[in-house]
């Protein structure tokens, strides 16, 4: 059984990719295990399908170099924070058991996203719990809390809490969001219906926002998170 450092859990495929893959690439290329475990295939999204989507994730996993990547299969704009979804979601945080989780905004234009912060906020909490039993290939399953849970920023604008510098890792980021061809601009896909991210001009206030970001430190594109925790370091020296 893989443990994971850093477990991304985004409610649709491409969330991930889209708030913070140069974070995951940044972590991997320091010898970190990272992981995405998306909540749901996007099965409601107006291009593509549930099966496209699958074969761009991996396709997307290929090109970040992730230690695991799997789908929990929760029902795409229908899913609650309620205790049937809270299990499965805790089953997978057992299962990769890992030190940091990153998930969706607080809030955002699109109300899965709020939804499934806070169906990931109190799976990790209930996930240390020792008396809620959980199995894995028909083993109990050990509790285990992560030590941080980060969100990602999405379309809304949110003043971060912590960046990260992503500038060396931009270009594969991209790549990575451009494995999803049936979401973002892409002329193959013009027969398909226009949608809010499949214009050019998206991903172009996708970047503008990481420049900001960046532009906050002092280098070219960083991306942002927020946590409910006061964090903290060593040194005042490790801050930028």
């Amino acid at each position: 059984m893989i443990k994971l450092d850093v477990l991304v859990l985004p409610v649709h495929p491409d969330d991930a990719e889209l708030g913070c893959a140069g974070t995951i690439l940044k972590h991997i290329a320091a010898g970190k295990k990272v992981g995405i475990a998306d909540l749901t295939r996007g099965e409601l999204g107006t291009r593509g399908s549930a099966e496209i989507r699958d074969k761009e994730a991996a396709l997307s996993a290929d090109i970040l170099g992730l230690a695991a990547r799997e789908n929990i299969g929760l029902p795409d704009g229908f899913f609650q924070n309620t205790q049937p979804y809270q299990l499965r979601v805790i089953e997978i945080i057992r299962k990769y058991r890992p030190e940091i989780i990153i998930t969706n905004a607080f809030h955002d234009r699109h109300p899965d996203h709020g939804r499934a912060s806070e169906l990931v906020e109190a799976s990790v909490f209930l996930s240390g719990l020792r008396k809620i039993e959980t199995l894995l290939e028909g083993r109990l399953q050990q509790e285990w809390r992560p030590r941080l849970l980060l969100h990602f920023i999405q379309d809304n604008y949110i003043k971060p809490d912590i960046v990260v510098d992503v500038t060396a890792h931009w270009d594969k980021k991209i790549e990575s969001i451009q494995a999803f061809g049936s979401q973002f601009f892409n002329p193959e896909w013009n027969e398909e219906p226009q949608t809010y991210i499949s214009t050019p001009e998206f991903i172009q206030v996708v970047e503008a926002r990481a420049r900001e970001y960046g532009k906050t430190i002092g280098v070219k594109y960083a991306e942002g998170f927020t946590c409910r925790k006061i964090l903290g370091v060593n040194s005042l020296f490790d801050l930028l």
